[in-house]
């Protein structure tokens, strides 16, 4: 089992920066993917990235291309979304999710991750 829990989520102004993080318990994340998903209110939830914790690839859905980057601390056993340039658009409440998915994979729909945090709220004002 893999308890994941994420934290920095807040209110931001457009154009602000927010870094949220996923700290993992219960297993070292070797071989897994690590995903962040978000759901705003009204709308399906929507892949945002993920980053293979062996290989270290990642892959981003368009729209934060460029704004967002995906990372990982080995030694914290957490994950991180630097989100930069914010939008309006990008807020959402925001989930980190794993999949022991072997040492390439980069998946990206909701229903191929095992474990999911609670979620962090991200507002950002116009």
């Amino acid at each position: 089992q893999v308890q994941l829990v994420e934290s920095g989520g807040g209110l931001v102004q457009a154009g602000g920066s927010l870094k949220l993080s996923c700290a993992a318990s219960g297993r070292t994340l070797r071989n897994y993917a690590m995903g962040w998903f978000r759901q705003a209110p009204g709308k399906d939830s929507e892949f945002v990235a993920v980053i293979n914790w062996s290989s270290g690839g990642t892959y981003y859905t368009d729209s934060v291309k460029g704004r967002f980057t995906i990372s990982r601390d080995n030694a914290k056993n957490t994950v991180y979304l630097q989100m930069n340039s914010l939008k309006p658009e990008d807020t959402a409440v925001y989930y980190c999710a794993g999949k022991n998915s072997g040492r390439i994979s980069l998946p990206t729909h909701i229903n191929e991750y095992d474990y999911w945090g609670q979620g962090t709220q991200v507002t950002v004002s116009s």
